[in-house]
This record gives structure tokens, sequence and C-alpha cells, in this order.
């Protein structure tokens, strides 16, 4: 059969509509909207790039969370690692380290048990490690060598829905650190207020802004050798944010420096909460973790659409 006697299958094309005539602004209209509705198998990649980028993410990144459950289902003593290192300071420096150093100064000015003092900081830290070693060793290996995403995107999933997926799944690790912890934080005896229940609602904000900020610097990482930078940032975080001492210790110039620092603001949270000292202060802390998280929420969805959708 000759191409001219071919059956026409479904709407009509757009070549079809010109060769009858020029179209009104109605049917424009209606043909651009059909063909953003063509599946991505169909069109190349360029015209549907405009339309997932920028976007924060919605109910398709449940669908990432689901496939990173059932992928860890099988390695669960993965997730009880990232609660040892903390637990091992804390058990450290409730059975030793607090013997000698006896109380320090603690929010408001009040003398309080060293243990108790660390205990809150290393909450905190538990919180940022497991939310940053999702976000940045484990984003990566999927970015550049699983793969993973490009995957993801040849469904209807937006490159928002990947990043909210991943940093969604983070916070679900996270939060089992965090309650992991607060059980044996009470066993030892060291909350001292029903504030303290909102302990691990803000381990959740902790881990939600590490794991933005984490995964928007994952994709500027071109090679393993970049990790180092990751390790350059957390451990002085992990060393200098009143972790072990109290603010007042360090020189005015250096306390201007880590009163801006993320973990500060995650450790301050804590510390307040389960000592019992809150006040309209802690509500700054509130608010520079949660912008933190929604700005690398929002780099790292647009990253991905460069990367991924070029």
């Amino acid at each position: 059969m000759s191409d001219r006697h071919a059956i026409s299958v479904g709407p009509p094309s757009d070549a079809t509509a010109v060769a009858d005539g020029p179209l009104s602004a109605g049917e424009r209209q209606s043909t651009g909207e059909r063909l953003r509705a063509l599946p991505l198998r169909i069109l190349p990649v360029p015209v549907l790039a405009a339309a997932r980028r920028g976007t924060l993410g919605g109910r398709d990144s449940l669908h990432l969370i689901e496939r990173h459950s059932r992928a860890y289902r099988h390695m669960w003593l993965m997730f009880a690692s990232g609660l040892l290192e903390p637990l091992f300071y804390l058990l450290s420096i409730g059975i030793g380290l607090s013997v000698l150093v006896g109380k320090v100064t603690g929010p408001g000015g009040h003398p309080i048990g060293f243990t108790s003092f660390v205990a809150p900081a290393l909450l905190a830290t538990s919180a940022m490690n497991g939310a940053v070693l999702d976000s940045t060793f484990n984003v990566f290996f999927r970015l550049k060598y699983a793969k993973l995403y490009d995957s993801a995107l040849a469904t209807p999933m937006r490159s928002g829905d990947v990043a909210l997926g991943e940093i969604g799944w983070a916070l679900i690790r996270g939060g089992l650190y965090a309650a992991a912890f607060m059980i044996i934080m009470l066993a030892m005896g060291l909350v001292h207020s029903l504030w303290a229940v909102l302990a691990i609602p803000v381990a959740l904000l902790i881990g939600f802004a590490f794991a933005g900020a984490g995964m928007a610097a994952t994709t500027f990482m071109r090679s393993w050798q970049h990790f180092e930078f990751v390790t350059l940032a957390t451990l002085p975080l992990f060393l200098f944010s009143t972790t072990f001492y109290p603010l007042g210790v360090y020189p005015r110039p250096i306390q201007v420096v880590i009163d801006v620092t993320p973990l500060y603001q995650g450790i301050a949270l804590l510390r307040g909460l389960t000592l019992g000292y809150v006040s309209p202060g802690l509500l700054w802390h509130v608010l520079y973790l949660a912008v933190m998280g929604a700005a690398g929420l929002a780099l790292a969805g647009r990253r991905l659409s460069r990367l991924l959708l070029r």
C-alpha cells in the first residue's frame, strides 16, 4: 500500500493540520498540550526538560523511598553502624571523662553534669552524620555509577522528586538513629525535661538541613577525591560546635564564627530541650535549619535537572 493510501489512526498530526491550513491560536495551544503529554520515550529529552526543572518534588518521591526500603531490607546492619560511633563517645564520656571534668556551664549559666551536656550534642551529630552519609556518598554512587536517576527520570518522576525522595530517605534513616539514641539517653538518666519529646522532630530537622546541603554539594562533585571536602567540613563542625565545651571557653572572634555554623544550631536546640532551658530564641535555630534544608533541596533539584536532562 502506498503512503498516500495509508490509513490514519488517532488524532491528526501537526503536519496534517498544517497541510490543511494555518492553525488558529486555540488549535496551536491544544497541539502544544498534546505534545507535552506525550511520553518521554517518544519526545526527545529537551522538549520536556523545561517542564521538569525548578520543582521541589511531590508524591512521586515516595516511589524512590520505597525502592530504597526494599533494597536495604537485607542490609539492616548498615543502619546499626550509624548509631555506634556516637554511642561509643557517650559511653566513654559517661564512664571515664565525666569523672575527671565534673560539671560544666550549661544553658542559662547553670552548672550541669558533663555527660548531660555532651549527650544532646552527640544526638545532633548522629543526625548530621546519617544525613550526610546518605546524601553524599550514596547519592554520588547512584548518580555517577548506578545511573539510578537516569532510570527514574524515564518515568513520570521529575528531578525534584528524586531530590525529595533521597532527602526523605535520609530523614527516615536519621530518625531511626535519633529514636535509638534517645532511648539510650533515657536509660542513662540524661533527659531532664518533658520538652525532650520534641528532640526527635528536631533531630529530623537537623537531618533535613544537612541532607539538603549534602545532596546539593554532591551534584558539583566529579570524583571520589572530592569527598575529602565532606570530611573537611563535618569534622571541624563536630569538634568545635560546642559538642564538648561551652561556647564561652572560646575567644570572642571564634564564638561569632561558631554561632553561625549549622551544627551549633542543632546542638543548641537539642541541649535546650533535653535540659529544660526553652526560650523564644530557640526559634531562630529552627528557622536557620529549615531555610538551609529548603535551599539545599531546591538547588539539588535544579542541579539534577541540569546534569540529567541536558
